[in-house]
């Protein structure tokens, strides 16, 4: 089997930093594809919030993920999708003058069509070589209901947001290595929570996800960010925190790009680092989803060539005892598929 499929992340999946001008737009290029999910955050306002936008939904519909606010109809924030990135409008949130900021960008399939692979039928926007794929989809009350992803390959991940209504509207995280029983609310820090009605306690297969009769996921109009492991790019898995500086090691069969660390109990933040914040190690830049914290900063851990070794003795990533979850994408695979080993940074 080959190493990897993917020699080249960043035609898949790129950070970008950038500084505002506060001009009425100002095109954000250099991300090495037309990204389909983009997440802004900005960097030095500590009431920044974390933005969601993608090209199923539209440009001029954000969601937040330190909130569990519905879907908001806006301007001045994302004004269009590009070749080789995005253009922004003048709202501080995204481009206020001497302002600093990051993009997370992924690669989706363009275009969303119409997956009648479900009980429910969804739009889709897929890509099945970097496992990513945006669904929307609007609930049919049905107990249990299908919804087509697109990946021809099992999610190990689901990020699912209700859009619309008054209630229900927090995030909830599907992760393999919780199950099909349980969830994470990715707007708070609450350990992962059991209710069969989520996911209806079934795992995900290769064509379709399954929820129970939840107001959370199946009465309303949603959105979910579906991912499927792809050996030498992503990687979705867990470890067990020892609580010492020299920490425990996380294999990831990559140098990593970006990682989204949360601990399975309560009080534990989702903890994001990327390689452009960090450019060396040790990494200690960090945003938390569930906050609208500017740019944090503690020594975390090291990134090495096909993994990372934590560095602290932090309750939120590396507790004795304790449980994570992360999510991983590559800057480069460990060996390319021509066999030639990365370096370390």
């Amino acid at each position: 089997m080959a190493y990897t499929a993917i020699d080249l992340p960043t035609d898949y999946f790129n950070t970008k930093l950038w500084t505002g001008d506060g001009n009425t737009t100002q095109a954000i290029s250099g991300v090495g594809h037309q990204p389909d999910f983009v997440w802004i955050k900005n960097r030095n306002l500590s009431s920044g919030p974390n933005l969601f936008f993608d090209s199923v939904r539209g440009t001029n519909k954000a969601l937040v993920s330190n909130n569990d606010n519905a879907e908001a109809s806006v301007s001045g924030y994302l004004n269009s999708f590009d070749s080789d990135g995005f253009t922004v409008g003048n709202d501080g949130a995204v481009n206020g003058s001497g302002d600093t900021y990051c993009s997370w960008n992924w690669l989706a399939g363009g275009s969303a069509s119409s997956n009648s692979d479900g009980s429910i039928t969804s739009s889709v926007s897929a890509n099945t070589t970097a496992g990513f794929s945006i669904v929307t989809y609007t609930g049919s009350g049905s107990n249990p209901a299908t919804i087509g992803h697109g990946l021809g390959a099992v999610p190990q991940v689901m990020i699912l947001k209700k859009r619309t209504g008054s209630s229900a509207l927090e995030w909830k995280v599907y992760h393999e290595g919780m199950g099909n029983a349980k969830y994470l609310i990715l707007d708070k820090s609450n350990a992962q929570a059991s209710d069969t009605t989520i996911w209806n306690s079934t795992t995900p297969s290769s064509s379709v996800f399954t929820v129970g009769s939840s107001d959370t996921n199946n009465t309303d109009n949603y959105v979910v960010y579906c991912f499927a492991e792809k050996k030498g790019f992503s990687r979705f898995g867990s470890y067990v925190g020892n609580g010492s500086s020299d920490g425990s090691y996380i294999h990831l069969g990559f140098k990593a790009a970006y990682i989204m660390i949360k601990g399975t109990g309560s009080g534990t933040n989702w903890f994001i680092q990327d390689n452009k914040r960090n450019p060396h190690n040790i990494v200690d830049k960090y945003f938390n989803a569930d906050s609208n914290a500017a740019d944090q900063s503690a020594d975390m851990f090291d990134i090495t060539a096909n993994g990372i070794k934590q560095r602290n003795t932090f309750a939120n990533l590396n507790g004795s005892g304790s449980t994570y979850i992360y999510l991983a994408f590559a800057e480069a695979p460990f060996v390319s598929s021509g066999g030639i080993p990365t370096t370390a940074r």
